[in-house]
């Protein structure tokens, strides 16, 4: 039965001929020898098979040794950029431009697909990589820097950036360069900086230790790296070895930050202010956010209490795949918790273009307010600010808004979408969307009037449906009604290849790319070289949950 409320409508032999000495045989009972002339029984054919057994046995040993080994290669990522940088790196980044065989196979096979990545690289399993992007590269043509001669011979395949506190006021930004040869290296990298020089006096130093060379602003600098690095190494780090393992298996890239990168991005945080108030005084002659930045007390950020996160870039069965973990220290607990993100997501129609949703615990929307009164340096309150939302719309804040989203909501785009008519349909009931709620219709419908009573206009976009314990919000009452059905999106193959975890997300985005009639292929419009290129792509997905240490989240753009 369905409610309707619608506010409008993987031995050698001996050498020389000699013979082998005599062997000695323990005599059963005695411990003296046996002379090699007693005559021994003939081997039976048990022993013949129990020889064949033990040798077969040896056989398919060596032969696990040999593909464990040979899965070793190829699964393993070999030495890091991490091993050569010291503990007290506070921000890094690595790419790996010859990883795996199986990551490489899976780049190669998914960025094949796309008809401009295969004209443009043209690249197989044994093609050098390095070389590839060095061609791409605007080299002055009086520079004479040739790949072949002045960079292939030393350089590795793995490089970083970072930036390492060594005591000073700013962190030192350095860079991390694989070697395989360090008198090479070492003339190529001064070729190099003769180069960007441009006539100039040459800047920027580097050491070569071991296997890797450490690029920073000066030789020194580059040496106090090195140094630092001998007591502990980043790759050691507790810290490190935990998030990084947090964010799941290696691939072509990962991205750290430290803890204590939560004082530096508060620092850009206050940048930013400054920057938008800056704007929003040549735009209006006023400046409500720059005072908004100036209020926040020094040392106070939002993300003091940063606890650290990574994130590795891989490719996976033909999809691109970005797993991080960390902690902000930003207690949103009651929306990003809950585990309920994707439980209303997988009862919407199998054919859904787009879909968002989340859970919600009681409570959240005080806790998400309270979040964003911090940033007013003790100026505002969640009170505040609730009293003040609830004057301009006509709502009892918090509750209502909490209301409206029930436990778990999901919005949703149908399989008809059309990016064109969406922004220029005269009719708000040919949109194709709306929002399903698993939570109490009748506190919503009374939230609902309560706007209406303030903007009868938006009538037409709030129409509602209801149905056992669900409720629909929308424009159009067709779309209402089929969304209100225990629909089949979850058991879909490509919500289930985007979104691995949706029985323990608490925040699920997911974009079927061939929903309808290839929606995604209309946007290039009439260009037939973005829509090739639009085509290979089948869905694209991002979901959240927590455990007990950690945020979680995976980004994956999957392929036909």
């Amino acid at each position: 039965m369905s409610d309707t409320y619608s506010s409008a409508s993987e031995p050698p032999y001996p050498q020389g001929g000699q013979q082998p000495a005599a062997p000695e045989y323990l005599e059963a009972g005695s411990g003296s020898p046996l002379s090699p002339e007693t005559p021994t029984p003939a081997a039976s054919g048990g022993g013949r098979r129990r020889g064949l057994l033990i040798g077969g046995g040896i056989a398919a040993l060596a032969v696990i040794g040999v593909g464990a080994w040979a899965a070793a290669q190829f699964f393993s990522t070999g030495a890091q950029p991490a091993e050569a940088l010291p503990a007290s790196t506070i921000g890094y980044a690595s790419i790996d431009l010859d990883p795996s065989g199986a990551q490489k196979i899976e780049a190669l096979r998914t960025l094949n697909k796309f008809p401009a990545f295969k004209e443009h690289f043209g690249l197989d399993a044994g093609d050098d990589i390095r070389e590839s992007i060095f061609d791409e590269l605007d080299v002055p043509q009086d520079c004479q820097l040739f790949y072949k001669e002045d960079i292939e011979p030393w350089l590795g395949s793995r490089l970083a950036v970072a930036a390492v506190d060594l005591g000073d006021t700013d962190p030192a930004v350095v860079g991390v360069l694989q070697v395989k040869d360090a008198d090479a290296a070492d003339a190529g990298l001064t070729k190099i900086r003769a180069c960007g020089s441009e006539g100039s006096d040459p800047t920027g130093g580097w050491v070569i230790d071991g296997d890797w060379a450490i690029l920073a602003e000066s030789d020194k600098q580059a040496q106090a790296v090195v140094d630092t690095a001998d007591k502990a190494t980043l790759a050691d780090d507790p810290e490190f070895k935990e998030l990084t393992s947090a964010a799941g298996s290696a691939g072509i890239a990962t991205v750290y930050a430290a803890p204590e990168a939560g004082k530096y991005f508060g620092d850009s945080m206050g940048q930013l202010s400054g920057l938008a108030g800056d704007l929003e005084q040549g735009l209006t002659g006023t400046d409500n956010l720059g005072e908004l930045g100036d209020a926040a007390p020094t040392g106070n950020s939002p993300l003091s209490n940063f606890k650290g996160m990574a994130a590795t870039v891989r490719f996976d069965n033909g999809a691109l795949e970005i797993e991080g973990a960390g902690d902000s220290g930003i207690d949103m607990s009651k929306t990003l918790g809950t585990g309920r993100g994707g439980d209303v997501v997988e009862t919407l129609p199998a054919a859904t273009a787009v879909a968002f949703g989340m859970g919600f615990d009681k409570g959240w929307l005080t806790q998400l307010v309270e979040q964003v009164a911090s940033f007013s340096g003790g100026e505002m309150t969640a009170d505040d600010l609730f009293e003040e939302a609830s004057a301009a719309t006509g709502l009892d804040l918090p509750q209502d808004g909490e209301a409206l989203f029930g436990e778990s909501a999901a919005l949703m785009f149908g399989s008809d979408f059309d990016p064109e008519a969406f922004f220029n349909s005269g009719s708000p009931s040919d949109i194709p969307i709306a929002m399903k709620v698993k939570g109490d219709d009748k506190a919503a419908i009374a939230v609902l009037e309560k706007i209406l009573a303030q903007q009868p206009d938006a009538s037409k976009y709030l129409g509602l449906d209801s149905d056992a314990g669900y409720f629909a919000i929308g424009p159009g009452t067709e779309l209402r009604t089929a969304i209100l059905g225990n629909g089949e999106l979850g058991k879909t193959e490509v919500y289930q290849d985007v979104i691995r975890e949706s029985d323990k997300a608490s925040a699920v985005l997911f974009v079927n790319f061939n929903a309808g009639d290839d929606w995604l292929v209309k946007v290039a419009g009439d260009d037939p070289t973005i829509a090739e290129n639009l085509k290979p792509l089948a869905g694209f997905g991002i979901d959240t949950w927590q455990d007990d240490d950690w945020t979680h989240g995976v980004l994956r753009i999957t392929t036909d």
